[in-house]
C-alpha cells in the first residue's frame, strides 16, 4: 500500500509491515479485497464506460483523498460542489463534481464507496474518476448510470506524483477523459441560486466533527467566502492559496453500516442521500435552518424554509457536509 522500501532482514521487514498497517488505517485503505486504492480493484471493461450523454456533455466526479499526509489537494478549488463524507475509522473523504471548469489536475484520486453511486444519481450519466473499488462493489459499479474511469482502463489520464508516497500521490488529468468542459447545464443537483433568503444568523463559525476529522468554516469578509480548515489546519490549494466555499451546506443523514468491510475489519458507513431531513445553511456570514428533500435517486436535492421555499445559494463553490442525524 504504501512506497516501499527494501528491508534488511526480518527486523526491518516487521518495522515496514508495521507502518504499512499503520498507514493504512490513517488513510482508510484496503487490501486487493477492499476499495482498491492501487487500481487492482478497478474495472476494466464497465459496460457503463460509454460516451457521455446524448443531451450533452455530463458532470465529472472524482473521489479525493482527505488523509492528512493527502494535503494539500490539487484542483479541488475549480469544483463546482464538494461533498464531505465519512469512510472506514470515523476518518472523511471527498467528491469534486466539475462542470464549469476543469483544471490540469485533480487529486489525490482515492477508491470509491456504495453511497457514492446513490449520490451520483442525481446527475446524468457523470463520468466517476476513481482509483479502484472493493471487488464486491464492482457489480454495482458496472450496473450504476454513469462512467467509471479508474487506471485500469484510462492508465494515460492518471499518474503517480513524486512529492508524497503511495496511495496519496496519484491525481487525474481531467482533460484526457473529459475533453469538453460539460457545462453548467450538467449541474443537476437542484440547488437554487440568487439572493440571500430573509433571516438568519450572524455566523462567524462552523465546526462539523466526524468521528475523526473536524471540518471549520470561517467567515471572512474581506473574503466574501468561507474559509475552509481541516482537522484544525487551513485548508490551502497546491500553490498556497486558502480553500474557500461561498456556501456551506450542513446536511444532516441518515449513516448506516454497509456490508463491505476494509481489511482491517472497519465497516464501510453508507451515507443515504436519499431521503428528507434537517440541514443548515451558511452563506454571507448568516445561516439558516431549512428542510432537505429528495425523493427518489435522480433527483436532486431541495433545501426550503419551513413554509417550503426554496433557499438560495451564494454564486461559487458549494460545500456539502454530510453529518449524521442523531
Amino acid at each position: 500500500m504504501g512506497r516501499g522500501a527494501h528491508g534488511r532482514r526480518a527486523t526491518r521487514a516487521a518495522a515496514l509491515l508495521a507502518a504499512a498497517v499503520t498507514t493504512a488505517l490513517a488513510a482508510g485503505c484496503t487490501d486487493g479485497s477492499g476499495p482498491g486504492d492501487d487500481g487492482r480493484g478497478a474495472p476494466k471493461d464497465s459496460q457503463h464506460s460509454t460516451s457521455p450523454s446524448e443531451t450533452g456533455p455530463s458532470a465529472l466526479a472524482v473521489k479525493i483523498d482527505n488523509a492528512a499526509a493527502a494535503r494539500p489537494h490539487t484542483g479541488v478549488e475549480a469544483a463546482d460542489v464538494v461533498y464531505a463524507e465519512q469512510i472506514e475509522g470515523g476518518l472523511s473523504r471527498l467528491i469534486a463534481v466539475y462542470a464549469t471548469r476543469l483544471p490540469k489536475s485533480v487529486g489525490p484520486v482515492r477508491s470509491a464507496r456504495e453511497s457514492d453511486l446513490e449520490l451520483l444519481r442525481q446527475f446524468d450519466r457523470p463520468t466517476l474518476a476513481f482509483s479502484g473499488a472493493q471487488k464486491k462493489l464492482l457489480p454495482l459499479v458496472d450496473k450504476a448510470p454513469l462512467r467509471a474511469e479508474t487506471p485500469g482502463n484510462a492508465a494515460d489520464a492518471f499518474f503517480r506524483g513524486t512529492d508524497r508516497p503511495a496511495p496519496h500521490n496519484l491525481y487525474l488529468k481531467p482533460g484526457r477523459i473529459v475533453p469538453e468542459t460539460p457545462g453548467e447545464a450538467a449541474l443537476t443537483t437542484g440547488f437554487h441560486y440568487g439572493a440571500a433568503p430573509a433571516g438568519g444568523t450572524a455566523t462567524a463559525s462552523r465546526t462539523v466533527r466526524y468521528p475523526a476529522a473536524r471540518f471549520s468554516f470561517t467567515w471572512s469578509d474581506s473574503r466574501d467566502r468561507w474559509l475552509v480548515g481541516m482537522d484544525g489546519t487551513p485548508a490551502t490549494t497546491a500553490d498556497g492559496e486558502r480553500m474557500t466555499a461561498a456556501t456551506v451546506v450542513v446536511q444532516y443523514v441518515k449513516v448506516r453500516a454497509s456490508s463491505f468491510r476494509d481489511f482491517l475489519g472497519n465497516n464501510t458507513p453508507y451515507t443515504e442521500t436519499v431521503g428528507s431531513g434537517k440541514a443548515q445553511v451558511l452563506r454571507d456570514g448568516r445561516a439558516w435552518d431549512v428542510n432537505w428533500k429528495r425523493a427518489k435517486p435522480a433527483d436532486g436535492t431541495s433545501f426550503t424554509t419551513g413554509d417550503g421555499t426554496p433557499v438560495n445559494f451564494a454564486e461559487g463553490q458549494v460545500w456539502v457536509m454530510f453529518a449524521e442525524a442523531h
